[in-house]
């Protein structure tokens, strides 16, 4: 699978290592587009207080196995070039970035569809957990919406 075999990242995934990512797609020319999802940890108000941040676990190996069976089937359907995934474990705060997606292809359309649709799988079907901590010290499970 490649750039998916070590999809966990502890706390958040940081700018710089985001823009080396890009630079290295860049450099390969024979792809046209790059699709990027970034999925960012907001401060929403909750009855408990406002989350500060979230706390994510996750059962690694199970997880591993199954980014990159989504992986495959994501860019056999697209007719993908590479994809780049990379899930937070761990404290992130508001703000952070907890979820980077890229997807490369020859064309748009199609590195943006499968982003998307990567994406959607991510949070339905990997087991990857997330618990809100308030700025009230109050923790809640985080429900995908």
């Amino acid at each position: 699978m490649g750039e998916t075999d070590n999809i966990f990242v502890a706390g958040p995934i940081s700018p710089a290592y985001i823009t080396e990512v890009i630079a290295a797609f860049a450099a390969r020319t024979e792809l046209g587009a790059h699709s990027i999802f970034l999925g960012q940890v907001r401060d929403d108000e909750k009855e408990e207080g406002r989350v500060a941040v979230i706390d994510y676990t996750t059962y690694e190996e199970m997880a591993r196995e199954k980014a990159a069976e989504m992986v495959a089937e994501i860019m056999h359907q697209f007719s993908l070039s590479q994809i780049h995934l990379r899930h937070s474990v761990g404290l992130v705060p508001a703000g952070g970035i907890s979820l980077f997606v890229l997807a490369a292809s020859k064309h748009r359309q199609s590195a943006i569809a499968a982003c998307a649709a990567l994406v959607e799988r991510l949070k339905k079907e990997l087991p990857v957990w997330g618990q809100e901590i308030t700025d009230q010290h109050q923790a809640n499970w985080k429900e995908n919406t």
